[in-house]
């Protein structure tokens, strides 16, 4: 009786020993060791080309950690303290949300007959993104005014579908991320508002018209302020 071996890996080398279906070896035990060491050469030989590498974690652990914090906590190229930022740059905004929020208090006294308010943090946040980045895509007036709207309708949507608790929070949050993405009108300070406006009971009774009060309406004079930094912040510079 005899043992025929064949090969079953189709790649070969070229000065690699061969084992053709022909070639035999007896079913002896004293011939199993040599036909052992004959397939595990012929295994070398045959996968030579492709070579697995296996690196020690040790010194490249550490480098790629510490490359990864680095992007993650990559400091600004432009800011305080660089010879890039002048006083005007820091001063004409700063003078804009502070005029801004003047603005929205004496509003606010306006309006406060009525149970209504101007005075909201979402407008705070954008305050700055008007004021320091006005050429950002979430400073841009398209952006503000149809996000601010849409989330803000989220809000209202999720209220009187799922009423006030954490799932009416997530899911407007949920729909507002949504709806930004897919009109590429991202603004980040109105995804606060339908959480403003799901906890806040004093903006209840607008109802629908929240989607327009007070976001909206507010960023329109906040947009008025930000064309008089912009413009302080060219001609202005010292």
């Amino acid at each position: 009786m005899a043992v025929q071996w064949k090969p079953s890996c189709s790649l070969r080398s070229p000065r690699a020993p061969l084992l053709t279906p022909s070639s035999s070896f007896p079913s002896s035990p004293a011939s199993m060791p040599l036909l052992l060491h004959m397939a595990k050469r012929r295994s070398e030989l045959s996968y030579r080309g492709h070579r697995f590498v296996v690196r020690s974690s040790s010194g490249a652990g550490s480098g790629s950690l510490e490359s990864g914090w680095q992007r993650w906590w990559r400091p600004p190229e432009k800011g305080l303290g660089t010879s890039d930022v002048s006083l005007s740059d820091v001063l004409w905004p700063s003078a804009g949300a502070f005029a801004a929020m003047a603005l929205l208090g004496r509003l606010d006294q306006v309006v406060a007959s009525r149970g209504l308010s101007f005075t909201i943090a979402p407008l705070g946040a954008v305050c700055a993104v008007l004021f320091t980045n006005p050429n950002a895509p979430a400073a841009q007036k398209y952006n503000v005014f149809v996000a601010q709207i849409g989330c803000a309708a989220f809000g209202v949507l999720a209220l009187a579908i799922f009423g006030p608790g954490w799932l009416a929070r997530g899911a407007a949050l949920a729909a507002s991320m949504a709806f930004m993405i897919a009109t590429g009108t991202t603004h980040p300070p109105a995804a606060s508002l339908p959480i403003l406006f799901i906890d806040g009971a004093k903006f209840h009774h607008l109802n629908f018209w929240y989607a327009l009060f007070p976001g909206a309406v507010g960023c329109v004079f906040l947009c008025l302020i930000q064309e008089m930094v912009t413009f302080l912040k060219r001609n202005c510079k010292f």
